[in-house]
């Protein structure tokens, strides 16, 4: 192979790769939801209330149990993280099990 067919073959290599890594590298944000649909939800799961712990076992406004929480990057107790934080985990917990995480709130505001 000459040289003009490796460089030429490095670069369709490189290309190629770009084009896959590209869209995995932006799934992160694929069900990114609106701050106005987070306060929908916390207002039904919550009454808005962003630093609830009622001892039921969940707990903000997003009414996260523990183990999501820190499965999903959420440091301490959601309901001492500030309302950003607990957004940025719930866009995280949405991306993994999406809105089926909120069953009845969802449901209620029509997100499923």
């Amino acid at each position: 192979m000459s040289r003009t067919s490796l460089s030429f073959s490095a670069s369709l290599a490189l290309v190629g790769t770009a084009a896959v890594a590209a869209p995995l590298l932006m799934a992160g944000t694929a069900n990114a939801a609106p701050a106005s649909t987070w306060d929908a939800l916390a207002e039904c799961e919550s009454s808005g209330n962003w630093n609830i712990n009622t001892g039921n076992g969940y707990s903000g406004g997003l009414q996260f149990s523990p183990s999501t929480w820190r499965a999903y990057g959420g440091e301490g107790n959601a309901h001492d993280a500030s309302r950003a934080e607990q957004i940025a985990v719930a866009e995280r917990v949405l991306d993994g099990q999406g809105w089926g995480a909120w069953p009845a709130c969802s449901r209620e505001l029509g997100l499923r």
